[in-house]
């Protein structure tokens, strides 16, 4: 497994260089910038805080053109996002009940064994259900796959030997934010899991999402709705059993014990990591290496600075 360093969110004190320098990682950087949709490529600040030029992969302006010349393509990519669209409206909908739920079992603290074996269950519950939405998820990408592979779509082959190309000539691939959904779909678009195998990648708030098995979106407090951690996707896989939560501070009510115990039972064995300004986690050989300004949620209900693993 390469080198992959996650950071907190970059917008207002970015702490990108640094972080590379600490990890070891130097040398020609590439982008992927496509979360931002329409500034994709939009590297002055990137690359005034590196110091150098930044080529960016532009995998939004790629796709675009792919499915203004192929539009069956086009057509069946709008299919499957209206599949995936209808899969969560019904999982939110069961997700809210059981939430409730859970949330009404934890709040009685009630220890005895009956108790205990309610919340237990009210965990197991939501798990089956986040288990079974993410199967789901993953049945719906698989068809799609088979049936619009790049063998049978030559304008995506070119695509995929350009990028190729690029990143095999790059030291660091940079995985930017933005909106998770479209910068997911274009990575996935363009099989990225392959083509980014071996090399060492940075990523950062919805970037880091993506390189996860499953993306978690969270909002304890949001303007609308019921505030209720969602599975919202399947990731790319290549960072196992773990829960990113980016720009934690603004989105988690971490002091609040029931909410966390509930977020980190729910994920569990995968271990949540709330992620702020300044954060670093960096992964070698598969092993956390090193970890700054990382807490991760505890089942108990409070969390635990992973500094200490630094």
């Amino acid at each position: 497994m390469p080198d992959i360093l996650v950071l907190g969110p970059q917008y207002r004190n970015p702490n990108l260089r640094d972080a590379l320098q600490r990890a070891g990682l130097g040398g020609t950087v590439v982008s992927i910038t496509a979360g931002w949709q329409e500034r994709e490529g939009e590297l002055g600040s990137l690359e005034e805080h590196l110091g150098q030029h930044v080529h960016d992969l532009r995998l939004y302006e790629r796709a675009e053109g792919v499915f203004a010349h192929d539009p069956p393509l086009h057509d069946a990519y709008r299919m499957r996002q209206a599949d995936l669209r209808r899969l969560q409206d019904v999982y939110r909908t069961r997700l809210a009940h059981a939430k409730a739920a859970a949330r009404e079992v934890f709040a009685t603290q009630d220890d005895t064994e009956l108790g205990r074996w309610a919340r237990r269950d009210a965990v197991a519950t939501l798990r089956r259900l986040d288990a079974t939405h993410l199967r789901m998820i993953e049945r719906v990408h698989a068809r799609f796959t088979r049936q619009w592979s790049a063998s049978l779509r030559p304008l995506v082959a070119r695509q995929q030997a350009e990028l190729q190309h690029l990143i095999d000539g790059a030291a660091v691939v940079c995985i930017a934010g933005g909106h998770v959904a479209v910068l997911l779909n274009r990575l996935r678009l363009f099989d990225l899991h392959r083509l980014l195998h071996g090399k060492p990648i940075v990523a950062w708030s919805a970037g880091a999402m993506c390189l996860t098995e499953r993306v978690v979106l969270f909002h304890d407090h949001p303007p609308q709705g019921a505030g209720n951690a969602e599975v919202f996707e399947a990731g790319l896989g290549l960072l196992r059993q773990t829960v990113l939560l980016p720009d934690a501070r603004a989105r988690l009510a971490l002091q609040d014990p029931t909410r966390v115990a509930l977020l980190a039972r729910r994920f569990s064995p995968a271990a949540c990591h709330a992620l702020d300004e300044g954060s670093e986690l960096h992964w070698r050989r598969g092993h956390v290496r090193a970890a700054v300004s990382v807490r991760k949620l505890l089942r108990a209900g409070g969390t635990q600075s992973l500094e200490a693993a630094a």
